[in-house]
C-alpha cells in the first residue's frame, strides 16, 4: 500500500503538469469505458456457459423437468454467494446507481465491482427470467466510481464517469453506440453539454471496439430490413402504440404488486423458495421464458414461431394451428412480467432491460399475426411490426422513448422505420406516462423525492444534504425558566440572539428572541416575575427532518421570510437552519454540479 501511495503521488505530480483537466477527463472516458465493455463481455460469456451446459445439454440431454429445478438452485447460489461472500446487499441495478448519484455524490461501494458479475450469470444462466443489461451497467458504473475516487475527482466528473460507464454497458451489449450514449443521458439525467458529450463518444466507442475484440461482429440480434415502411400501415402503427402502452402499464403495474406481495414475506428463504418453485412451474410449461429470451426474439424476426415457443409439452400434435401459435405468444407476453418480477423479488440478481425488448417483440408479433390472418385482404410484416413492438414497450417501461427509437434503428443498419418507431414511441410513452408516472428504475427513487431530472435547480437542491446545514449552536431554554434564569443560562452563554424553548423531554415548543426582552432584561426588579411561557411564541415554520426535502426547506424559507427556522427530528427538537447557509450551500453545489 504504501508504495502505490507513492506512486499515486508521482502520477499526480506529472499529471498537473503535463495534462490538462479535460485531457485527464477524455483519458479516464476511454479507461472505464474499456472496463464497462470488458466487464460486459464477462457477463455475457459466463452467462452464456451456464445456459449451454443448462439448457442445451443437460435439459435436451436428460429431461424437461429440469426446467423446475434449475431456477431454484441458481436462486440458492445467489443467496449463498450475497451471505457468505459479499454480506451485503447487492439491490437493484441500475436504481441503486441512481440512489448514489443522487445522495452519494456518485460513491459506489467497491464490492459492487464484482457482486453482480458473479450473481447475474448464475441467476440468469440458472433460468432466472430477467436481463444482464442492468448488471452490466451496475458493474461498470462501480468501476467508474472507484476509479474516479482513486484518482480525486470531483463529484461532478465522478457522475460523469458513471455515465460513460453506463453508455459503455450498452454500447459493448448491443454494439450500438449512439443509443448508449442516448441512454446514459435519458436515464440518468446527465448534461447535454459539449463537455460532457466528448467523453460519453469516446466511452462508448471505447466499449464497442473491447466488444469487437472479444466477440468479433456477433451480436445478440442484428435484422437486415426487408419491408419498406408504407404510408398505408399508419392506422396499425397507431394501434400497436396504444397496445404498447396497455401492455407497458399492466407491466409495470403487476411489477409493483408482485414485489409487494414478496415483501410481505419476512424471511429471505421463504421468498427464495416460493420464488423459485413459481419460476420453475413457468419454464415447464413457458420455456421460452427460461433465462434472458434473445432466442425468441431472433427466431420471431427469422419467421421461425415454432422454434421460437420452443419445446412446450403436450403441444407437437398441434404445430399447423396458426392461432395456437397466438395463444401461446400472448401467453410469452403477459407471463414474462410475472416471471421477471418473480425472479428479482425471489433474491435473484438482473434487469428489466432486454425482458422489456422480449415482450414488446411477442406483442408486435402476435399483433402482426392476429391482422394477418383475421381474412381480411391486406397483409403486414410481421417483422417489423415485432421491431416496433419492442420500442413500444421500451419507451413505455423504461421511459426512455428516445433509446427505444435509436436502438431499433441502429440494429437494423439504418432509418427506413423511423416514421412508424417515432409514432408507437411517443403514443406508447405519453399513454402510460399518464398512468404510471415514473418507471420500475425511479418510482422508489421519486417517491422519497431523491430523483435526479433534466431540472438543474431540483438536482441541485436534492444532492444537498440538510444534516450538513443543520446548525446546533443555540443554547436552549426551558419554559419554566423566569427572566433571570434565562439571562444567566443561556443570554450570557449564547452568541446568538435567538432561543429554542423546549420541555424536559426536548420536545420543541417555540422561540424566544432577544428582542423580545430587550425591553426589560435590564430591570432586576422583573426577573422574579416574568417567565420564558409568557414571552415565548411560535416559530414562522417548522422544518420537520424526516419529511421535508431541500425544495420544501427552501420554499418555506421563501413563504416565511424567516431568517432561521427550527428543524423537529423524531418529534425532538434538533437545531436550526439559517437562510444564509442554505444559500451559501446551494450556490457551491450549483458551481459543483455545472459542467
Amino acid at each position: 500500500m504504501p508504495k502505490i501511495k507513492k506512486l499515486r503521488k508521482k502520477f499526480f505530480k506529472w499529471r498537473y503538469k503535463h495534462i490538462t483537466n479535460q485531457q485527464f477527463i477524455y483519458s479516464l472516458s476511454i479507461l472505464v469505458g474499456f472496463l464497462a465493455g470488458l466487464g460486459t463481455v464477462v457477463i455475457k460469456n459466463l452467462t452464456h456457459f451456464i445456459q449451454v451446459v443448462l439448457q442445451d445439454k443437460m435439459i435436451v440431454d436428460y429431461h424437461h423437468t429440469l426446467y423446475f429445478i434449475f431456477p431454484l438452485i441458481g436462486l440458492f447460489l445467489v443467496f449463498l454467494i450475497q451471505k457468505y461472500v459479499v454480506r451485503k446487499k447487492i439491490g437493484h441495478a441500475i436504481p441503486s446507481t441512481l440512489f448514489s448519484l443522487s445522495k452519494r455524490k456518485g460513491l459506489i461501494e467497491r464490492y459492487k465491482m464484482y457482486a453482480s458479475l458473479i450473481t447475474a450469470p448464475l441467476t440468469v444462466g440458472f433460468g432466472g427470467s430477467v436481463g444482464l443489461q442492468g448488471p452490466s451497467i451496475n458493474t461498470g458504473a462501480a468501476i467508474a466510481s472507484n476509479i474516479a475516487q482513486f484518482f480525486h475527482t470531483n463529484a461532478r466528473n465522478r457522475t460523469l464517469l458513471i455515465g460513460c460507464a453506463t453508455a459503455g454497458a450498452l454500447a459493448s451489449m448491443f454494439k450500438a453506440p449512439i443509443t448508449a450514449i442516448i441512454f446514459a443521458i435519458e436515464i440518468f439525467s446527465l448534461d447535454l453539454a459539449f463537455a460532457s458529450m466528448i467523453p460519453l463518444l469516446l466511452a462508448s466507442v471505447s466499449a464497442v471496439i473491447t466488444s469487437y475484440l472479444f466477440l468479433g461482429s456477433e451480436l445478440l440480434f442484428r435484422f437486415e430490413i426487408q419491408d419498406k415502411f408504407s404510408i398505408n400501415d399508419i392506422l396499425f402503427y397507431v394501434v400497436l402504440g396504444i397496445g404498447s402502452a396497455v401492455a407497458s402499464v399492466y407491466f409495470s403495474k403487476m411489477y409493483f404488486w408482485i414485489t409487494g406481495l414478496f415483501e410481505k414475506i419476512e424471511s429471505q428463504v421463504n421468498r427464495m423458495l416460493i420464488g423459485g418453485v413459481i419460476i420453475g412451474i413457468l419454464l415447464f410449461f413457458i420455456p421460452p421464458l427460461y433465462g434472458e429470451g434473445f432466442d425468441l426474439i431472433n427466431n420471431l424476426l427469422a419467421g421461425n414461431h415454432w422454434k421460437a415457443i420452443g419445446d412446450i409439452p403436450f403441444l407437437h400434435s398441434f404445430e399447423e394451428n396458426i392461432w395456437l401459435v397466438i395463444v401461446l405468444l400472448i401467453g410469452i407476453t403477459v407471463f414474462k412480467a410475472v416471471a421477471m418480477t418473480v425472479t428479482f423479488s425471489a433474491g435473484g440478481v438482473g434487469g428489466i432491460f432486454i425482458p422489456t425488448l422480449v415482450m414488446g417483440s411477442a406483442l408486435g408479433n402476435v399483433y402482426a399475426k392476429v391482422v394477418n390472418n383475421l381474412g381480411w385482404d391486406l397483409s403486414i410484416s410481421e417483422s417489423n411490426f415485432t421491431l416496433i413492438g419492442m420500442t413500444g414497450l421500451m419507451a413505455g417501461v423504461l421511459h426512455a422513448p428516445l433509446t427505444a427509437i435509436f436502438l431499433i434503428a441502429e440494429i437494423t443498419g439504418g432509418y427506413e422505420l423511423f416514421v412508424p418507431l417515432m409514432i408507437v414511441s411517443a403514443i406508447s410513452f405519453s399513454m402510460t406516462r399518464y398512468y404510471v408516472s415514473n418507471s420500475i428504475y425511479t418510482m422508489e427513487l421519486a417517491k422519497k423525492g431523491e430523483l435526479l431530472t433534466h431540472d438543474r435547480d431540483k438536482n441541485v437542491l436534492m444532492m444537498m444534504q440538510k444534516g450538513k446545514i443543520i446548525e446546533r449552536d443555540f443554547v436552549v431554554i426551558k419554559p419554566g425558566y423566569n427572566l433571570g434564569e434565562m439571562l444567566n443560562k443561556a443570554v450570557t452563554k449564547s452568541k446568538r440572539n435567538l432561543f429554542p424553548v423546549v420541555n424536559d423531554e426536548n420536545e420543541f415548543l417555540g422561540i424566544l428572541l432577544l428582542d423580545d426582552i430587550r425591553g426589560i432584561m435590564f430591570d432586576q426588579s422583573m426577573y422574579d416575575k416574568v417567565y420564558v411561557e409568557e414571552m415565548m411564541h411560535n416559530a414562522p415554520d417548522v422544518i420537520f427532518y424526516e419529511k421535508d426535502d431541500m425544495e420544501v426547506i427552501m420554499k418555506k424559507f421563501k413563504e416565511t421570510g424567516a431568517w432561521n427556522l427550527p428543524v423537529v427530528k423524531n418529534n425532538k427538537y434538533h437545531g436550526f437552519i439559517s437562510k444564509s447557509k442554505l444559500l451559501t450551500a446551494y450556490r457551491r453545489q450549483l458551481i459543483e454540479a455545472t459542467p
